[in-house]
């Protein structure tokens, strides 16, 4: 996967806890088929550094700074400055 390709991938998101197993607190979000474009700004600055190199098939866990996701910036179900655990499995690269 590089910049500009479509990447369609199915993915879950945990926000990260350093008592749970596997550092993965409380589960915010999921997705299957969920595309974007890589490099753009659909997807958090974490989600495009990440995914960089992937293949169809291929399954990647991504841990995200604040910095690099949400920041300060507090979502529905995600606190202000919260590290961020993805496991990315890429299904298709256009």
């Amino acid at each position: 996967a590089v910049a500009g390709q479509t990447l369609t991938v199915a993915y879950i998101g945990w926000i990260y806890d350093p008592n749970a197993a596997d550092n993965k607190g409380v589960m915010f979000d999921q997705g299957a088929d969920f595309s974007f474009v890589l490099g753009s700004n659909d997807v958090i600055p974490g989600w495009n550094q990440g995914v960089v190199g992937m293949q169809p098939n291929g399954l990647r866990r991504i841990v995200i700074p604040p910095a690099l996701a949400y920041g300060g910036n507090p979502l529905e179900n995600v606190p202000a400055f919260s590290t961020l655990i993805f496991e990315v499995l890429v299904l298709a690269i256009q």
